[in-house]
């Protein structure tokens, strides 16, 4: 048993097998992982499995069906036994201990009977999980309503549901050392770049750590270390099953972790960021008006507020036909401090929302506008000027679905501000250059130019992505 157990491979012994089990899964201690010990075919056997995880009715029927094995059925080897004895579709033979107890602890049923070498296991697991409803993050309002779950066989499903072809690949990996998590990559093999996808694999089966705990953000920190003073997201998250698959026809790589809801694609350019579902779900003329809506809004959302300090800095650039921007009333703190209050007071009403109880949620955010917006302008700490353009920002940051984004162009946007109350129209253009340098100089995963199809230039690529034109397989057809 000794020299067995070094190798990490079971024996032909049922008791030396089960002393291994209940010793490294302590199953005394642990209520959940339940054991019993039964006969087939005259022969001693043990099944594992983890309350919870496992369908009591089908488990009863498969019990039943061993039980009445008669000692002339009994097969020779395991081998034979799961080939002619296991009526069940999914079964698997293991004889390494760590592949063995990695099954169990997800879920599988585990059979061990005496004078077989080798476990046999039975995927008859079930996991709790939500309804496939319509996210509320990834909202649209027309197409389909269903949404990523916690449950990664439940998001493939989805994904294979909605394409049909013998390219799609899903390939299953696992991470950390304590959780090993599964990680589902999604592909097609026939348009995905092969070097980037063997390169994302060996970065997933090379991660050296304990236990993916924050799911995707956990993930996301070990496939790229690099740059992480720049705040424009590498990854593009979703959690609808309908853009994830889009991106895999398109020859991206949609990564699924179990136990999150949403689906990590890359590589991703800034172009990626700012589509939305909503953008295909309209006529091409309607989604274009939303697409480039949404982009000149981002716009706005960075310039308002440091244009608008360096007018009032400088009240001599201001052209005589927009004299009305000018603070009517006292300025009582510097323009810069009151951006920057509410800068962190709008986040801190928004943790405030996400903390809220739902039935709360509407009387309080009327509330907090009422003495956010009213009596904090009559007190005097903030002008009505400053108040609206916040108010326009903060309304504004909602147009876009990806929060990475959003606060990327935040921490700029206040690096602007700064700069500008320093230095005037000098610390003004610094900032936006530097704002345009570090989107310029990011770099997708997967090594190429974040801002494609501008660097390298191409004008075909450059109206689809400003434009919402025909759909590609529309055109074919054509």
């Amino acid at each position: 048993m000794d020299i067995e157990e070094k190798k990490g491979q079971m024996t032909a012994s049922l008791r030396e097998n089960m002393a291994y089990m209940n010793g490294r899964l302590a199953v005394d201690v642990s209520f959940d992982l339940v054991y019993r010990v039964i006969h087939v075919g005259e022969r001693e056997a043990c099944i594992y499995f983890v309350d919870g995880f496992c369908k009591d009715e089908l488990m009863q029927k498969m019990l039943q069906y061993f039980m009445d094995i008669t000692k002339k059925e009994m097969p020779a080897d395991a081998h034979e036994m799961s080939k002619c004895c296991v009526p069940y579709v999914e079964v698997d033979l293991k004889d390494k201990w760590d592949d063995i107890i990695v099954s169990l602890l997800s879920g599988v049923f585990v059979l061990f009977i005496d004078g077989y070498t080798q476990a046999i296991l039975i995927d008859s697991r079930t996991y709790p999980a939500r309804d496939v409803s319509e996210p509320d993050k990834d909202k649209v309002l027309r197409g389909s309503k269903d949404g990523f779950v916690e449950t990664i066989v439940f998001n493939t499903a989805l994904v294979r549901r909605r394409i049909r072809s013998a390219e799609l690949r899903i390939e299953m990996l696992n991470a950390g050392k304590s959780s090993k998590t599964d990680i589902a990559v999604c592909y097609m093999a026939s348009r995905v770049d092969q070097k980037f996808l063997t390169e994302i694999k060996n970065k997933i089966q090379n991660i050296k750590v304990d236990a993916l705990t924050m799911n995707q953000e956990s993930l996301a920190e070990c496939l790229y270390k690099r740059r992480w003073f720049n705040p424009f997201p590498k990854f593009k998250y979703t959690e609808r099953p309908d853009t994830a698959t889009a991106q895999i026809l398109e020859g991206n790589i949609v990564i699924l972790v179990d136990n999150s809801p949403s689906a990590m694609i890359l590589p991703t350019s800034v172009f990626d960021m700012v589509e939305e579902a909503d953008d295909y779900y309209f006529p091409p003329i309607t989604g274009t008006y939303l697409r480039l809506s949404r982009f000149l809004i981002a716009l706005l959302t960075y310039f308002m507020t440091p244009t608008f300090l360096l007018l009032m800095n400088n009240r001599e650039y201001i052209p005589e036909a927009f004299q009305f921007i000018v603070l009517k009333d006292t300025e009582n703190i510097p323009l810069i401090w009151q951006f920057l209050i509410l800068e962190l007071a709008i986040d801190g009403l928004r943790l405030a929302a996400v903390n809220t109880p739902s039935m709360l949620s509407t009387p309080l955010s009327v509330m907090a506008a009422l003495v956010l917006g009213e009596f904090s302008v009559n007190s005097g700490w903030f002008n009505s000027e400053v108040m609206l353009y916040m108010a326009f920002v903060a309304i504004a940051n909602y147009t876009q679905s990806n929060y990475e984004l959003g606060y990327a162009l935040k921490f700029m946007r206040i690096l602007t501000l700064l700069l500008t109350a320093w230095f005037g129209l000098w610390g003004y253009i610094g900032g936006v250059v530097i704002c345009i340098t570090a989107i310029v100089s990011n770099r997708t995963i997967s090594g190429k130019s974040y801002i494609y199809p501008l660097i390298p230039f191409s004008w075909k690529k450059v109206a689809v992505r400003m434009l919402r034109l025909r759909m590609p397989e529309m055109r074919n057809e054509k």
